[in-house]
């Protein structure tokens, strides 16, 4: 609950003018704030990298907010364009009560990117091995800890079986599990792979492939920003939608050399098998339209999780209308 009061009271408080689109060069320069920055989200950068911002008349600047509440709030004040964080952020927002309501215009993940490593090599992983044991998984009321949450209860597991630490930032969970916190921990690629690479840990599950279909990381914009920047927002979308196909037809070694530049301290092989591992558990939706029943789930978790006290419409929430206008004109 304070996470929406304090979402809702950004909303409300935010005097900032909404900036239109900044102009760099003759292109139009979208301010875009991550949650993280990770192969996770490979089709932005390569759309940035292959030049199909370019084409679009687009500049990107991004951020790295560093979880979905600064995300939002970066929205919410205007210093933010678009935010690209899990849906849940919009939630609270909504649920807060807001006269600019952001709106998840394009979905590009469909499941968890997280990958679950243990500090010991377990070959026969299963989940009921993490009884009695302490996971770092996210922050309380973010998507990852909760679906992740809600996996383990699915598996059999009862709270009180397993602890999990919410204490440690999300960004920070790596340095804390390297440091000694918990048994296990979840990380994004490239660091999972690196991780192990360097006999830090061990991969034992990918959680995306036990969690299922779960709009997981999405485009949000202010309602007011979107209907003043409609061919923007489309042609940002054209341009994602061109490196989903594209990569989902090469291969990744083919694709790395187009991500070298987003991730300058990763080796060529550690992007290669970042890409094979989210190519292996289907991670994009491919018309980046979000699904409804899918929405739906993500509220079963939020509400599992406790942290949903009411359930948000849809249609007050979600707006496919842009991208299933580009994906079908691109066909």
């Amino acid at each position: 609950m304070k996470k929406i009061i304090s979402l809702a009271g950004a909303a409300l408080f935010a005097l900032l003018p909404l900036s239109a689109c900044g102009e760099s060069d003759g292109a139009t320069r979208l301010k875009i704030s991550e949650v993280t920055h990770s192969i996770f989200y490979a089709p932005m950068y390569l759309a940035d990298s292959m030049g199909y911002f370019e084409e679009e008349g687009i500049e990107i600047e991004l951020t790295n907010g560093g979880g979905a509440d600064a995300v939002m709030a970066a929205v919410l004040s205007g210093d933010a364009d678009i935010g690209f964080c899990g849906p849940e952020a919009a939630i609270y927002v909504a649920l807060g009560g807001s006269r600019d309501q952001p709106t998840v215009f394009g979905q590009l993940t469909k499941r968890d990117g997280s990958f679950l490593v243990s500090r010991t090599p377990e070959p026969n992983f299963q989940w009921t091995d993490l009884r009695g044991k302490e996971i770092l998984a996210g922050r309380r009321g973010g998507v990852p800890a909760m679906t992740f949450e809600y996996i383990l209860k699915e598996q059999g597991l009862t709270a009180g079986e397993y602890t999990l630490n919410f204490d440690v930032a999300f960004n920070l969970m790596t340095a804390a599990f390297e440091a000694g916190t918990a048994d296990y921990c979840t990380m994004f690629e490239p660091t999972a792979s690196e991780y192990q690479a360097a006999g830090k840990g061990y991969i034992v599950a990918a959680v995306g492939e036990a969690g299922g279909v779960i709009p997981y990381t999405g485009y949000i914009a202010k309602r007011s920003w979107l209907n003043k920047n409609e061919e923007t927002a489309k042609g940002f979308l054209r341009a994602i939608l061109r490196a989903i196909d594209y990569i989902g037809t090469t291969s990744a070694e083919e694709i790395a050399p187009y991500l070298e530049g987003a991730f300058p301290s990763t080796s060529q092989q550690s992007i290669i098998t970042s890409l094979k591992s989210y190519l292996a558990i289907d991670a994009w939706f491919t018309d980046m339209a979000m699904p409804e029943e899918s929405f739906e789930r993500l509220q079963d978790v939020i509400a599992e999780a406790g942290e949903l006290p009411e359930r948000v419409n849809f249609a007050s929430l979600v707006d496919n209308s842009y991208v299933n206008e580009v994906y079908a004109a691109m066909q």
